[in-house]
């Protein structure tokens, strides 16, 4: 068993350590099809890369929108490409409430029975059936990555995390294995503000099970 004093001293700064794998902090976003995208921003419109995210040729653009939900509003919501066959909303539960949305935890791109949303750009708005989610906590890791910390895709792994002044764990986080991943944990702003972490944390793997 480890204990909580042997990570604090010095298991989370070890870099050498496999276990030890960076701490992504994804805030509220947008992924949009193609079509959307035009009739948001104008016929012809494409997104405009503004830097890299953590997934390879994933990026954050320099498009914003609108996000409107039963009860208000959501400005300058962050669009992330490239584009993708289905638009999707990702909030946090801290959002969804304020929206007015009853969001289930989900894997991205995972929509069936789920609510949908307005969204709305410079140049035109979009009705959504369906695509709002809360997404589920979940660690990437590219096939080598995964293949050096015994990890297979599905499996579920409990970690721990340190934030300033405050510490805990996180349990049964799925494990997303492929050639197109890289290693990082992705966590919503809720989850980061409950542990103080910042966009530099670490995160400890301290199990790791096969699903049932």
């Amino acid at each position: 068993m480890i204990y909580q004093a042997e990570i604090d001293t010095g298991l989370l700064q070890n870099e050498d350590n496999l276990m030890v794998v960076p701490v992504g902090i994804s805030n509220h976003h947008v992924h949009l099809t193609e079509e959307h995208i035009e009739v948001l921003f104008g016929k012809g419109a494409k997104l405009h890369p503004t830097k890299p995210l953590s997934q390879p040729g994933q990026f954050a653009c320099e498009e914003t929108l609108q996000v409107v939900g039963h009860k208000g509003s959501l400005e300058h919501v962050r669009i992330l490409g490239p584009a993708r066959k289905e638009s999707q909303v990702e909030l946090s539960q801290t959002d969804a409430r304020k929206l007015g949305f009853n969001a289930p935890l989900r894997d991205s791109g995972n929509l069936e029975g789920t609510e949908g949303a307005v969204l709305v750009g410079p140049k035109g708005y979009v009705i959504l059936e369906r695509g709002v989610i809360i997404a589920k906590t979940h660690l990437h890791l590219s096939t080598a990555e995964a293949a050096q910390r015994a990890i297979q895709d599905k499996d579920l792994v409990d970690i721990y995390v340190k934030g300033n002044g405050k510490a805990g764990c996180m349990f049964d986080i799925l494990a997303r294995v492929g050639d197109a991943y890289a290693l990082d944990l992705h966590l919503d702003t809720d989850e980061a503000n409950a542990f103080a972490l910042d966009n530099d944390a670490k995160a400890l793997i301290i199990k790791i099970k096969k699903p049932i």
